[in-house]
C-alpha cells in the first residue's frame, strides 16, 4: 500500500467559522489540532530564504522538556546553507511533501516523500528547495546528550518506504514500527519512527513509561487515550504526552492511522532539575 503523508497548507479560516476545535492543553499532554496551523501561526527563522514553519513542541516548563519539532515550508529556490545554528543539536529531517536536496561533507541527496535523514551535531548540513514547488518536511531538533566513551552517531539517510516494519507480536501484522536505527545502537539518545496500526487494531494496555513522546498523524484517523482521556485525532493532528502520561489507542479505521512518533532514549535519569544545587 502507497504511503499517505499529510501536510499543511496554511491558509486563514472565513470569519462564519465556529470558534470550537478540539484544542487541548494539560499537564500531562498536548493536542494541536491541523486546523491550528494557518498563515497566522507560522514563524520565521534567521538564514531560512523562501521558508516558514509551524512550531509545533518546544522545550518549555510543563510542555515539551527534551525536544523541538517544525513543520517546515520551503517555497521554490528557498532552503539554507546555515539551517542549524546550535552546534550542539543533533537533528531529524521527514519529508512529507515535495523533494529537497540536502548536502553534507560534499555529499549530496534528494529527500522525496517518505526521506529520512538523522543529522548529528556540526555535522554542517545544507537544504535547497531546487523545484518549482513546496517542500514541507518535519525538522525534530534536540540537544545531543554526549556520553564519555561514546561517539556521535553516523549520518543516517533513508526512505521509510524502503524499510519493513517491525511487527508488534500477537497483533496479527495489524501494529508495526518503521524503524530508521538500530535500537541497540547507544550512542543514539533519540528515535524517530513511524508507527503504522491496521484498521481494528488496538493499543490494549495503557503504556505508562518515561519517554517523553511528540506523535505527528501522518495519515487516518483514531481515538487516542490521554491520561484520563479519551480524544479522536486524524491526518494533521500533533499530540505531546509528558514522561509517564498513561497512553493507548484504537484505530476504528476505515483506513491505516500512522503517526511519526518522536521519544528520548538511551540515557540515565537526570538526578537534578535544570537550575537547583547539589544537596
Amino acid at each position: 500500500m502507497s504511503a499517505k503523508y499529510y501536510a499543511p497548507q496554511g491558509g486563514h479560516p472565513g470569519q462564519e467559522q465556529l470558534l470550537t476545535d478540539r484544542a487541548v492543553f494539560t499537564d500531562a499532554y498536548a493536542v494541536i489540532p491541523k486546523g491550528t496551523m494557518r498563515d497566522i501561526t507560522t514563524s520565521f527563522l534567521p538564514f531560512w530564504d523562501n521558508t516558514r514553519l509551524w512550531v509545533i513542541a518546544r522545550p518549555l516548563s510543563g510542555f515539551a522538556e527534551t525536544f523541538s519539532q517544525y513543520i517546515m515550508e520551503v517555497g521554490p529556490g528557498g532552503g539554507s546553507d546555515r539551517p542549524e545554528t546550535d552546534p550542539e543539536a543533533e537533528g531529524v529531517l521527514f519529508i512529507v511533501e515535495g523533494t529537497a536536496v540536502l548536502s553534507f561533507n560534499g555529499q549530496t541527496h534528494d529527500l522525496a516523500p517518505g526521506g529520512y535523514a538523522y543529522l548529528p551535531p556540526a555535522s554542517g548540513w545544507t537544504l535547497r528547495n531546487t523545484t518549482d514547488g513546496f517542500v514541507r518536511f518535519h525538522w525534530i531538533r534536540k540537544a545531543y546528550d554526549a556520553v564519555d566513551g561514546l561517539d556521535a552517531p553516523d549520518v543516517i539517510i533513508a526512505n521509510e518506504q524502503d524499510i519493513a516494519p517491525t511487527l508488534m507480536p500477537g497483533t496479527d501484522g495489524k501494529w508495526g514500527t518503521t524503524r530508521f536505527v538500530d535500537p541497540t545502537d547507544l550512542r543514539h539518545d533519540m528515535h524517530v519512527t513511524i508507527v503504522t496500526f491496521e484498521p481494528g487494531a488496538v493499543i490494549p494496555f495503557l503504556e505508562t513509561h518515561v519517554m517523553e513522546h511528540g506523535l505527528y498523524v501522518l495519515e487516518g484517523k483514531a481515538a487516542y487515550r490521554l491520561n484520563t482521556d479519551w480524544v479522536e485525532v486524524e491526518a494533521g493532528d500533533y499530540m505531546w504526552l509528558r514522561a509517564f502520561c498513561p497512553q493507548a489507542c484504537y484505530a476504528g479505521g476505515p483506513g491505516r492511522f500512522r503517526y511519526l512518533l518522536y521519544k528520548d532514549v538511551n540515557r540515565h535519569m537526570a538526578l537534578r532539575l535544570a537550575g537547583t544545587l547539589a544537596r
